[in-house]
């Protein structure tokens, strides 16, 4: 089965964004890939709550959101849009970062809302606080297709080897990383922290990125490190997406998900313990 990363630089503007993700993933398409995924904050990449509160919607107005479904539906592909920032009925206002799993109907067959915040002081210039703008989830998601067992996490998340291991001993077989990395951690972590996790589950990891400086009509611009990945169960890069934007491809095949954990059972290998 062949897999299409998507690698954007996404703006604070959703309706330019949109025009860019429908183009690469009609390229994917044509390149016959049956499952295309995007990065994280597909939508919309901005630190500014004013701005993210004028352009931004709620689940059933997006209009992302309808468009690629109505896109998978047209192509009869799988489409994971990697994330959107949407707007909820939070009394405190703050938003969603929400997975998507759309099937060839156009059906949604499955949501994620990212669990782990990305809450860090990285440097004296460059610090995060994703909880102040964005409620994170408590559960997680496996979603059982056609395409095999895919299990959906989002960027930060990817530092907590738990919700991995807890979706692989359920059956996941792909794990999608979705992010908007920071080029500091990005170069320090992105590549060893991916390979260990699918090294880990025996699983695929598919993680497409956003990558490079964003255009922001209001607030800061945001720079991210890119490399969209693709890593097999026994934990090679197979595909790099490096910086800029564009589209990577993967050949997948569940036949070697089944052959690394048949060769490292680490999954099934969970004593009972005690200590402190």
């Amino acid at each position: 089965m062949k897999a299409a990363l998507i690698q954007l630089c996404s703006s604070d503007d959703p309706a330019a964004n949109l025009l860019r993700t429908t183009a690469l993933i009609e390229q994917a398409a044509k390149d016959d890939a049956a499952f295309i995924l995007t990065p994280e904050v597909t939508n919309c990449v901005s630190a500014d709550r004013a701005h993210q509160i004028e352009v931004l919607a709620h689940e059933v107005d997006d209009k992302t959101l309808a468009a690629l479904r109505a896109l998978a539906a047209r192509l009869r592909i799988w489409i994971q849009v990697g994330s959107l920032a949407l707007k909820t009925g939070d009394a405190d206002g703050r938003f969603a970062n929400r997975s998507f799993l759309i099937g060839p109907d156009g059906a949604i067959v499955a949501r994620y809302d990212k669990i782990h915040m990305f809450d860090v002081t990285i440097s004296a210039q460059e610090s995060y606080r994703e909880s102040a703008g964005y409620r994170p989830g408590a559960q997680a998601v496996l979603a059982p297709t056609e395409l095999g067992m895919i299990g959906m996490t989002i960027c930060y998340d990817v530092r907590f080897p738990q919700l991995y291991r807890h979706l692989a001993q359920r059956g996941a077989q792909i794990l999608t990383v979705p992010s908007a990395f920071s080029p500091v951690t990005g170069a320090a972590h992105w590549h060893v922290l991916l390979r260990a996790r699918a090294i880990e589950t025996g699983a695929y990891i598919l993680a497409p990125a956003q990558s490079g400086t964003h255009a922001a009509r209001a607030g800061k611009p945001r720079q991210t490190y890119g490399h969209s990945l693709a890593v097999s169960p026994w934990g090679e890069v197979l595909a790099d997406g490096g910086a800029g934007q564009g589209v990577i491809y993967v050949d997948l095949d569940m036949a070697e998900v089944a052959q690394a954990r048949q060769r490292i059972p680490a999954l099934l290998h969970d004593p009972e313990f005690g200590g402190p």
